[in-house]
């Protein structure tokens, strides 16, 4: 493959301004979020009014665009609130929309026409007909439905007019309901997961019986508890980039708005590094191994690669819970006079080994060495939450690196 390639974009996660600041230093090309209404997550803080402003200005003196969510499926309650908050979005210079309702859609074109609209994932877009009219009714951009394969993408991508863009998920959480269309926290939680609040009662512990047929039963028990039969896998796509390019897709997605900071940070990093070397690449296309790794280093389901190559994406059937192999200690707030200050985010020790993530560097081990309080004071651990420290170090890091140990 030539090095003449089509840019790809990078689209990271942001839930709040700390996990904004994440994914811009860490190489995301885009960031999406959420205002205080409209868009589907309610559990990170999102973004005020005033934040939202702050945050375009500052992805835009980057070079960078923010996408905005407002793909809840709204009732007729909620949509007289829609035209103000459109207008103040289109104001701000909002680079897009994510929008999966069709009313929605069209306030969108009428209040804020300078607004590039994307097609959410919501949506449930599974052909080029349907992309096709899409883009005609005024959509810059499709975020397909994860159920698609790699070859059902290619072919929509061929059939559809090339100006229309195509976004898809490349890593994160799984929905087990189509598209993350779901009811099951509306019945058990009467949180609508359609509006935004979803308890995801697919993460939970379920046994199978039938009343009326005592003795009777069906084996899906994976141990004597239970089992956790809805609970999706996570998707993994990071050691196929190029089969993601070769099948059209313009802009690859992380899901979490909800995850951490470090997260993000972690997996932007990994795809930045990725695509880059991919786009640098000639001929058969292998992720490095060093790459793979870092998203292991962040707390995970068991990995899938989801519907991308024609199977289901599977379940985790003994729990509900995650795998983490890595604690962040710190992060770094400056480097100076040979000295790194630090934050403390769990509790780690004199002489530990550290695994650092430094924006724009590839992740290195160093040795905490001796550890001191801010009075110079040498300390055996840094026990306490958020606790001020520092330890000598040569080797530069940049302000907004993680410390990670292993566990």
């Amino acid at each position: 493959m030539s090095l003449n390639k089509r840019k790809i974009e990078v689209l990271a996660p942001a839930g709040d301004e700390e996990r904004f600041m994440s994914a811009v230093s860490f190489g995301a090309d885009a960031v999406y979020l959420a205002g205080q209404q409209f868009g589907m997550r309610t559990s990170p803080s999102n973004f005020t009014n005033d934040r939202l402003l702050w945050a375009c200005d500052y992805a835009h003196k980057l070079g960078k665009k923010v996408y905005v969510t407002c793909n809840t499926v709204p009732r007729n309650g909620e949509i007289d609130r829609l035209p103000e908050y459109l207008e103040f979005l289109n104001s701000a210079k909002v680079d897009a929309l994510i929008i999966s309702d069709m009313g929605v859609m069209a306030l969108a074109k009428r209040y804020a026409p300078d607004t590039d609209i994307h097609i959410s994932t919501q949506a449930g877009v599974c052909n080029y007909a349907a992309a096709g009219e899409l883009y005609n009714m005024g959509a810059s951009r499709v975020v397909l439905a994860r159920e698609l394969s790699l070859d059902e993408i290619k072919t929509l991508r061929d059939k559809t007019p090339p100006e229309l863009e195509i976004e898809c998920f490349v890593h994160g959480a799984m929905c087990v309901s189509f598209s993350g269309r779901c009811l099951l926290s509306n019945i058990m939680a009467a949180r609508d997961a359609n509006r935004g609040d979803c308890a995801q009662p697919c993460r939970w512990q379920y046994v199978l019986s039938e009343t009326t047929r005592p003795g009777e039963y069906f084996p899906i028990y994976e141990t004597e508890k239970g089992t956790y039969i809805l609970n999706s896998r996570d998707l993994c796509m990071i050691e196929h980039i190029d089969k993601l390019y070769e099948a059209g897709i313009d802009s690859f997605k992380i899901e979490g708005r909800a995850k951490s900071a470090y997260y993000t940070a972690a997996v932007t990093n990994a795809y930045r590094m990725a695509v880059d070397s991919f786009m640098q690449s000639k001929g058969d296309f292998t992720t490095p191994a060093w790459i793979t790794e870092e998203v292991y280093k962040v707390s995970h389901r068991q990995y899938s690669t989801g519907f991308y190559f024609g199977n289901q994406p599977g379940q985790v059937y003994d729990n509900g819970g995650y795998i983490r192999n890595y604690d962040v200690v710190a992060v770094v707030k400056e480097q100076k006079d040979g000295w790194l200050y630090l934050s403390q985010r769990n509790k780690f020790y004199s002489n530990d080994n550290l695994d650092v993530l430094s924006p724009g560097d590839t992740p290195f081990i160093i040795c905490a060495g001796q550890l001191y309080d801010m009075d110079d004071n040498p300390i055996e651990s840094a026990p306490h939450a958020t606790m001020d420290l520092k330890i000598r170090c040569d080797k530069k890091i940049n302000p907004g690196a993680f410390l990670r140990k292993q566990l």
